[in-house]
């Protein structure tokens, strides 16, 4: 084994599979330890709320002595005295605020939609929070209104609605330079109160402005002194539009490694002593995630392990969903995108037949 490493985040499995099979020996702190995440650890212990992390990152290492912490979403910002393979607090709070963001890609004069005080249509994000699931377009004041009472006392942004599809670029950086390892196109929720929320990605997403994403994604991650993966989210229309920075493991990993055949975890371990990649990896096949969410309110009796790998995030059987949380995520791999896709349509069939709708 390279070390022992504790991941910490709301949802960690993606990143644990990836230290495992780098060769690392994988604790983790996480929400939902589901079945698979115990595949690729020697422990995990879950919590519940967020604020919970830091008291529940120090017991566990208490427990496990081990000789970095890595963080996914969720616990980018918690201090601890575990020596940190990552982006350091004091300067990850500045990207976790949407605000700040804005202002620092307004700094770079990199395209990103204007802030928008007053004027419809409007894309309204909370200053903070992953995912998307809260974002959402509003065409006139009432309709802002509306949104301002469902989420009371949430500080929030307002930008002009700009054209385009959601993808971002995979990075590491070194906390000056930086390397594009893939690029992505994201699927997002597409419906309900949700609808700008993150629901899956494919890589890679081969699109004319792929090019200058790269280079807008490899300057953005080089002036952010990130260290490790971080990801830079665009909407790729007229322009590349530069959305957001992540300044962490992104949720788009799974389809990375499956396309470059590369280990993030190790770009990113390499990353933190100074190391990046020479060139972009090229892909060797498309890939394509896809979460399914609870259509209702339900519990799943269903023993899904039997269909790894080509499903992930495995909840034990008799977990209860609400309507709309994440059930699974489902996998498929081709040649081209549609041969992707078909795969994933046969995949999330033989789901579908084992929970039974």
């Amino acid at each position: 084994m390279k070390g022992r490493v504790l991941v910490a985040g709301f949802a960690t499995r993606h990143v644990a599979q990836s230290a495992r099979r780098a060769g690392y020996a994988v604790y983790a702190v996480d929400h939902f330890c589901d079945q698979d995440l115990g595949w690729y650890t020697e422990d995990c212990l879950s919590f519940d709320e967020l604020d919970e992390l830091p008291e529940k990152i120090a017991e566990f290492a208490i427990r496990h002595p081990v000789d970095a912490l890595v963080v996914a979403s969720g616990a980018e910002a918690v201090g601890t005295t575990i020596p940190l393979c990552g982006t350091p607090p004091a300067k990850v709070e500045r990207f976790l605020d949407k605000l700040e963001i804005q202002r620092f890609f307004e700094g770079l004069d990199v395209p990103v939609p204007p802030l928008a005080a007053g004027c419809y249509p409007a894309m309204i994000k909370p200053r903070r929070g992953a995912g998307g699931w809260r974002n959402a377009i509003v065409r006139a004041e009432e309709e802002l209104r509306r949104w301002e009472e469902a989420w009371p006392e949430i500080p929030y942004i307002a930008q002009a609605l700009v054209d385009g599809i959601a993808s971002s670029v995979s990075c590491v950086a070194d906390g000056r330079r930086a390397r594009a390892i893939a690029v992505n196109r994201q699927i997002l929720r597409g419906g309900g109160e949700s609808a700008h929320g993150f629901a899956g990605s494919v890589t890679p997403f081969s699109h004319p402005l792929a090019g200058e994403m790269i280079a807008a994604a490899e300057r953005i991650a080089a002036a952010s002194g990130c260290v490790g993966s971080v990801g830079i989210d665009f909407m790729a229309g007229e322009k590349p539009w530069a959305i957001e920075i992540n300044p962490r493991f992104q949720a788009t990993l799974d389809t990375v490694e499956m396309a470059t055949r590369k280990s993030v975890f190790a770009m990113h371990m390499n990353a933190c002593r100074g190391v990046i990649p020479a060139a972009v990896p090229a892909p060797r096949q498309v890939a394509v995630r896809r979460i399914l969410f609870a259509d209702r309110d339900m519990r799943l009796d269903a023993d899904l392990s039997s269909l790894a790998p080509r499903v992930a995030d495995i909840p034990w059987p008799g977990t209860e969903f609400e309507e709309g949380h994440a059930v699974v995520s489902v996998y498929g791999c081709g040649e081209t995108e549609e041969e992707a896709y078909a795969d994933l349509e046969r995949n999330t069939a033989a789901v579908r037949r084992l929970i039974g709708r």
